[in-house]
């Protein structure tokens, strides 16, 4: 297969991660180096190609998986740009948010940020479970990926693909690999020159990015760009 991509600026981060950034200062990166790069290129050819032509992809992580969700929430099924905007609002108007701010916030004001009543449900309903104490979040570090999965999927608006982006951009998690997500889908048939993927040729190429199939991912957002 002759490569052909059209290589995008190597620092220019792909919109795919649903937590819009608000600062311009630098921010932690998701961690990893020549080891991980060297371990995807002897697996895969074909994606060892793209990440030599393409160079390195650096990804900032929101540490605070509280933050991290909220954005998340507030992010679905709207524009980077419009998540920037009400998040911007929000701060504003509510100071750092917190999940008591939240639990304690008047679902009018939330909407007056332009957070759709759904939404804004959301996020009180977040705020309320960590206050009660029925969400820990200072757990969800030391817990597998399933079971993080599983904790953030039993809340309203989270579903699987929410929860593996907070996996990648929060708890920093080296293998996720979202079946969920369609640029990641559109760049594995992008790769291998395919016109339409099922799930056993996703769980076959799936397997060849392990353990590091998070660094994968940003390679194939990125193909899904080219």
């Amino acid at each position: 297969m002759k490569l052909r991509w059209r290589v995008l600026n190597s620092k220019r981060l792909s919109e795919a991660s649903a937590h819009p950034s608000t600062e311009k200062s630098a921010r932690l990166q998701f961690p990893y180096g020549a080891a991980e790069l060297a371990c995807l290129k002897a697996a895969d050819p074909l994606l060892g190609a793209f990440i030599d032509q393409y160079g390195k992809i650096e990804r900032e992580l929101q540490p605070d998986v509280f933050t991290a969700l909220a954005q998340s929430l507030i992010a679905q099924q709207i524009s980077n740009a419009a998540a920037v905007t009400v998040w911007r609002r929000l701060n504003e108007r509510f100071g750092t948010l917190t999940p008591s701010g939240l639990m304690e916030a008047d679902e009018a004001a939330l909407q007056a940020c332009g957070i759709p009543l759904r939404k804004a449900q959301w996020l009180r309903h977040l705020g309320t479970r960590i206050v009660e104490g029925a969400l820990d979040f200072a757990a969800l570090p030391g817990a597998s990926d399933a079971a993080v999965i599983q904790t953030l999927t039993a809340l309203p608006g989270v579903g699987v693909w929410t929860a593996e982006m907070l996996l990648i951009f929060a708890l920093g998690r080296p293998d996720v690999v979202s079946w969920g997500d369609q640029a990641i889908r559109n760049g594995m048939m992008r790769l291998y020159g395919l016109e339409a993927l099922n799930k056993a040729q996703f769980a076959h190429y799936r397997e060849r990015y392990r353990p590091y199939g998070t660094v994968a991912s940003f390679y194939l957002w990125a193909l899904a760009r080219s």
